[in-house]
């Protein structure tokens, strides 16, 4: 088996996270949202309603964080908290027509990021690369209960 470059791989897989962050920042821009804001709207249109509190858990940011990022995007339209049905104290949050509206150009824009990211490699090698991060969460999600789900939906 050879194992040249493995003990880059850490380096390797967060500086990849880290361009195509920076990347969708630079383009996402023009709606004003940032990676952390794209985020949390994916989340919200596949799981409308969902607690802020489980957003934070979601996220992997602390709740005061999700606090503050959900003021700046009720601000801005982008979503909408409602107190919880069963319990007044949970707030509840939702997309608004706005994020609706706007979330398959901005899904555009990451699949053109993605694309970006991909080039150069054959079909075959896009899949293996796309099979090889899935196996790798896999392997370091075991035993987690929360992150392993989040983690294979945001890569489908």
């Amino acid at each position: 088996m050879n194992n040249e470059g493995v003990d880059r791989l850490g380096f390797l897989i967060h500086d990849a996270a880290r361009l195509m962050r920076r990347t969708f920042e630079q383009r996402g821009s023009e709606y004003g949202l940032s990676a952390a804001q794209w985020r949390l709207l994916v989340r919200l249109i596949k799981e409308e309603g969902v607690a802020q509190a489980r957003l934070a858990e979601l996220l992997e940011i602390e709740p005061i964080s999700v606090s503050r990022l959900l003021d700046r995007m009720e601000e801005a339209g982008w979503v909408e908290r409602r107190q919880g049905t069963s319990d007044r104290r949970v707030r509840m949050v939702f997309p608004t027509d706005k994020t609706r509206d706007v979330f398959t150009k901005i899904k555009a824009v990451a699949g053109d990021v993605y694309e970006r990211a991909l080039t150069g490699l054959t079909p075959d090698e896009r899949q293996a690369t796309i099979h090889g991060l899935r196996v790798i969460v896999d392997n370091l999600s075991a035993g987690d209960t929360a992150e392993p789900n989040c983690l294979k939906e945001a890569m489908k």
